[in-house]
């Protein structure tokens, strides 16, 4: 679990500092939708199971919130992620090879 900076922004570049918090946002909200589901599947009791399940859709909405951000400032990362993209389309067969 993420209880802790991930790296040390001090060591960041001033021009990437925004994109390395975008990117632990992502990793905390991530983590906390793991924690979540986890303890939603181990829990007996239906209200906390709903609660639980229904806070970690509300950390997947924040997972689209940074991730919308990030790929607005780091074109790179947004071209890399349609290569993926690209990748599984490929093996499932649904686009041809370029």
């Amino acid at each position: 679990m993420l209880s802790g900076m991930p790296i040390d922004l001090k060591k960041v570049k001033p021009k990437d500092i925004d994109k390395q918090i975008l990117r632990i946002g992502l990793i905390a909200e991530l983590d906390a939708i793991n924690l979540y589901e986890q303890l939603s599947a181990m829990t007996t009791d239906p209200v906390l199971k709903a609660v639980l399940a229904e806070v970690a859709e509300d950390e997947k909405e924040h997972v689209g919130a940074f991730q919308y951000l990030l790929l607005q400032r780091d074109k790179e990362q947004a071209e890399e992620l349609e290569e993926g993209k690209e990748e599984v389309l490929e093996i499932l067969g649904k686009k041809k090879k370029k």
